[in-house]
């Protein structure tokens, strides 16, 4: 076995052993199950869950950024590769593909049978069209970055290339040719990123607001658009043109759209929802015996963000002396109460290293509570900005929940072990994506979920050119680490090179972790079948009603 493909090996399986544990709060790999009475093939294959976040920001992949946009878009669409029914990469619109013996070139033969939902064979030209459009820097597409290991693409995207030298050419309508700048074991797994997602160009020319409606959304994947009420509700019928819809057990799926945490539990509490996540905290302790209660890690971490040209979190050591202000075992046992861990550094637990043990165990800790610490590092940090007091302080956030329980509770911490007034201010879930893109904040909330199963997954965030990093901090030392973890194929040197880049990140701190998330639900037993892992949001697509 090649030194590449050994390392894809190993990422692959650590992917898979990370999705093993998730589920139940026992700690196990979870689907839902329940047990019927009726024979599943006489009841309509329907179910019925919620978008805690409200209305989708957009249904267009290459603008996509949040996971309510996600849970739908994931059903409408479908890249080269997907997941199967146990968490694993298998072929997805692609039904081959072969690397070259320097694993720079990628070769992929689109299925004879994989159709958009108007019926149109899906092209490997779809491909190309999709991936050039995100990096096309009119697109202003969310991640474009998560393609820059592609030869030409980052210099397409910035301005310096043209989209003529990217290395993505479609041969034939079923032959994908993709070039990469060096050797990237981990792309399959990169490629399942949503900026890989393929749209009709056909389509999208047409209409500039091809994807704002149901009946003008065209997707490849196992769902359909069927209806979208604007801030009520979207319905999904399975596809009858997906290549492998005979595989895909749930009909039709409706997607609520209520934001309000106490509202939606007690939809699901009447039967008007099967599935719920993000249940209200005030109901966890009841809800913990509970056989229809989930609670599995994801792998995502809980951060605030500071915007380093934001006076006085320009200044490191005051934006450390916050994050030692944090006690965070008293926030997730006391407040968010779900099982989560606190995060003393930026990767989540679930990623083994070559030698067996979790990334985050051996690596080090970061931030644990000291109060004292966090006062002297405020005050040597007013005094080199040569200030006596600290400016006004707002930390924005969206209006869920947990977030606003959160929020309030670090309020608290700070003006208890800090001296430091804080004010909060929320706003609705769309409106605060676009706050958070454009940077308009001092200190912001936000979650960010590993675009792969990875390290990498959550540290690439950081690099200077890339499109998630909001915080307007740049790190030379920082970029070269994670450049050269990315290409690095020895085991244990790329392990070592990632605890460094992490080590960077942590003492200059760009961003405050706060916890390691978990995600609950409730599941009605009428329904079995749902997945459940730390790499999505629950897929419904081998779910199966067992009673009405």
């Amino acid at each position: 076995m090649k030194k590449w493909n050994l390392m894809l090996a190993i990422l692959i399986l650590a992917a898979t052993a990370l999705t093993g544990c998730s589920g139940s709060n026992n700690g196990t790999a979870k689907e839902s199950s329940a047990a019927g009475t009726e024979s599943s093939d006489k009841i309509p294959q329907v179910i019925t869950t919620n978008l805690s976040g409200g209305e989708p920001y957009t249904l267009d992949p290459a603008l996509a950024s949040d996971t309510t946009s996600y849970f739908i878009i994931d059903n409408l669409y479908e890249g080269l590769y997907t997941y199967d029914k146990a968490g694993k990469i298998v072929e997805g619109a692609a039904s081959k593909v072969d690397v070259s013996a320097d694993a720079k070139t990628y070769t992929f033969t689109i299925r004879n049978n994989a159709k958009w939902s108007n019926g149109d064979p899906v092209t490997a030209q779809d491909f190309e069209y999709a991936w050039k459009r995100v990096l096309n820097p009119k697109t202003a597409a969310y991640d474009p970055s998560s393609l820059y290991y592609i030869k030409g693409a980052e210099e397409y995207n910035t301005g310096k290339g043209s989209a003529d030298d990217v290395g993505v050419k479609a041969k034939d309508d079923h032959t994908l040719i993709v070039e990469l700048k060096a050797p990237l074991g981990i792309f399959p797994i990169i490629s399942m990123g949503h900026a890989y997602l393929p749209v009709r160009s056909t389509v999208v020319d047409k209409d500039e607001k091809w994807a704002a409606e149901a009946s003008t959304i065209v997707g490849n994947g196992p769902y359909t658009s069927k209806e979208w009420k604007h801030n009520e509700e979207i319905t999904l019928a399975k596809s009858d043109h997906y290549w492998n819809k005979d595989a895909i057990s749930m009909d039709t799926i409706h997607f609520k759209m209520v934001q309000d945490a106490t509202t939606y539990y007690q939809m699901y509490k009447t039967g008007d929802l099967d599935l719920i996540t993000a249940l209200p905290i005030d109901t966890l302790d009841q809800e913990k015996e509970n056989k229809e209660y989930l609670a599995h890690p994801t792998f995502s971490v809980y951060t605030y963000s500071f915007n380093v040209n934001e006076k006085p979190f320009t200044n490191p050591k005051i934006r450390q002396a916050f994050a030692y202000a944090i006690d965070r075992e008293t926030l997730t046992k006391n407040v968010t109460k779900a099982g989560e861990q606190p995060a003393y550094g930026y990767v989540p637990y679930g990623i083994k290293n070559p030698s067996g043990n979790d990334f985050r165990d051996d690596a080090a800790k970061y931030y644990e509570f000291n109060p004292q610490k966090a006062k002297e590092l405020l005050a040597a940090g007013l005094k080199e900005e040569g200030l006596s007091t600290l400016p006004p302080v707002t930390f924005k956030l969206n209006s869920a929940d947990k977030h606003k329980k959160v929020a309030e509770a670090l309020q608290a911490m700070f003006k208890e072990n800090l001296g430091v007034e804080v004010k909060l201010e929320t706003q609705e879930w769309k409106t605060y994506i676009d706050t958070f893109k454009q940077k308009n904040f001092q200190v912001a909330r936000m979650g960010w979920e590993g675009i792969f199963l990875d390290p990498l997954g959550v540290l690439v965030h950081y690099q200077s050119t890339n499109s998630n990093n909001f915080t307007n901090w740049n790190n030379k030392q920082y970029d070269d680490l994670i450049a050269k973890s990315t290409y690095e194929l020895d085991p244990n040197k790329r392990v070592e090179i990632l605890q460094q880049a992490e080590k960077v990140l942590m003492e200059d701190l760009p961003i405050m972790p706060i916890l390691f998330s978990v995600d609950t639900a409730l599941v009605s037993p009428k329904v079995t079948g749902i997945v459940f892992d730390v790499r999505s949001n629950p897929d419904l697509r081998f779910a199966k009603r067992v009673e009405q």
